[in-house]
């Protein structure tokens, strides 16, 4: 409650007077005093130019005072300076304190013992860093009012029970704070819920969560669930929803429709790919709907013009979709590396379109170097998709193996088992390690 700062006994009769002498007071600057009818004021003109002038000089207008009169029933010295330098002391500069003030005027009338202490040691204890508390508090002040019995230790507790790591809360907390103020059962389980329903393991969304705590955020009725039926409409599988959430959580949250409308519209007027070849790149590369269409153009603009068809571009890209998110001054060192050097047929970049997406110097280069310095001949996918470990095996073998033996995985896209149709139980499990490997890359 306001502290009661100027000493003064008085009557009724004298407090009817001096409240009728501070409205009027308060009303020649422009402030409505209506609200202040049931707060006790002080009890001279004086201590209310005091608390103006000092609201003033933080950095507050008249109008920010109407928008929530009540802190003029804060005493400068005992409520005011103590809770602007506790601010201060535990991170937002001196210089944003007003702007604090004026987001949350509230935080004038708390204890600092009391309430602001105990909610700063709550989010320490859950390894919120110190430098970060006063980026935290300015991005959502109103943590400052929880009760740390109530809705923030629930909805922590909860995140922990469903596999999120405690110790990526903090983390968490930095970057979403508002979902310290999620309920669990209204809010923030049926979003899960929802996530695991459409063929997400928990443990995956769990890691989701811990990556990208502002899916939480989304509005489940209004925002996720017509997203997915979207997803549905231009033609991704229903078996395939998982992948593509995991890879791009944010698709979620985007005015989806729209978005989908016009890069479908794009791809089939630059590279004549039908509404089934979209689907196919989406799965594999959902980022694609937020992708500027300028950008995308240059790839496939410097793919034609190396005498490449239309229709090949087109396979390409429906196979290896990353290569529109390629900066293409990357994508002319690999291509002359590649006639120059390697002095092999366009066909082959056709084939493996992926070629384009792995490192020139860091893997094209030195794997290319020492087949040739082992007379080894190969396709592009047979030493550039393997791990370096393959790689080696595979220079020390007495034979080309079959290209088809084993995982295959292109940049982005869907680790694809060969004979999938006959892939066992275990090999069936794997896929949720998949999504965790992606999900944690994001």
């Amino acid at each position: 409650m306001p502290t009661v700062t100027w000493g003064v006994v008085q009557g009724r009769k004298e407090k009817l007077v001096s409240r009728v002498i501070i409205c009027d007071f308060l009303k020649g600057l422009g402030i409505i005093p209506d609200e202040l009818e049931h707060l006790e004021l002080p009890s001279t003109v004086e201590v209310m130019r005091e608390r103006v002038e000092f609201l003033q000089r933080l950095g507050l207008t008249i109008d920010d005072i109407n928008e929530y009169p009540l802190m003029l029933g804060c005493s400068v010295r005992k409520n005011m300076i103590p809770v602007l330098g506790y601010l201060e002391k535990i991170g937002i500069p001196r210089s944003r304190l007003g702007e604090f003030v004026k987001n949350y005027p509230q935080i004038l009338h708390s204890s600092v013992v009391v309430e602001l202490v105990p909610v700063v040691k709550f989010l320490r204890g859950l390894d919120v860093e110190r430098l970060d508390l006063g980026y935290v508090l300015e991005k959502y002040p109103e943590i400052l009012g929880f009760k740390l019995e109530g809705t923030m230790s629930t909805s922590v507790a909860y995140l922990v029970s469903v596999g999120v790591n405690p110790r990526d809360i903090g983390p968490m907390v930095t970057q979403y704070p508002y979902f310290l103020g999620m309920r669990v059962g209204t809010v923030i389980k049926p979003v899960v819920d929802f996530l695991v329903s459409v063929g997400i393991p928990k443990r995956i969304v769990a890691r989701m969560i811990e990556k990208r705590a502002y899916v939480l955020g989304y509005d489940l009725e209004e925002t996720m669930k017509p997203n997915v039926e979207c997803l549905i409409s231009f033609g991704v599988r229903r078996e395939m929803l998982a992948s593509v959430i995991a890879q791009y959580p944010q698709i979620l949250g985007l005015p989806l429709k729209a978005k989908l409308a016009s890069q479908q519209y794009f791809f089939n007027l630059k590279l004549r790919i039908d509404p089934e070849g979209f689907a196919c790149v989406i799965e594999k590369m959902p980022q694609i709907v937020s992708l500027n269409q300028n950008v995308m153009l240059k790839p496939i603009e410097f793919l034609r013009g190396r005498g490449i068809s239309l229709d090949d571009v087109a396979r390409m890209v429906v196979k290896c979709p990353q290569l529109v998110a390629l900066r293409v001054e990357l994508m002319k060192n690999s291509y002359y590396f590649f006639k120059s050097e390697m002095n092999r047929p366009v066909q082959e970049l056709v084939d493996f379109p992926e070629y384009f997406t792995y490192s020139l110097e860091s893997r094209i280069k030195p794997r290319y170097q020492k087949l040739n310095n082992k007379g080894i001949k190969c396709s592009l996918a047979w030493f550039l998709n393997c791990s370096d470990q393959r790689f080696e095996e595979r220079l020390q073998a007495d034979y080309i193996e079959n290209e088809t033996v084993g995982p295959s995985f292109c940049m982005g896209g869907k680790l694809e088992l060969p004979g999938s149709d006959v892939v066992s139980d275990e090999e069936d499990e794997s896929d949720d390690e998949i999504l965790y490997r992606r999900t944690v890359s994001l």
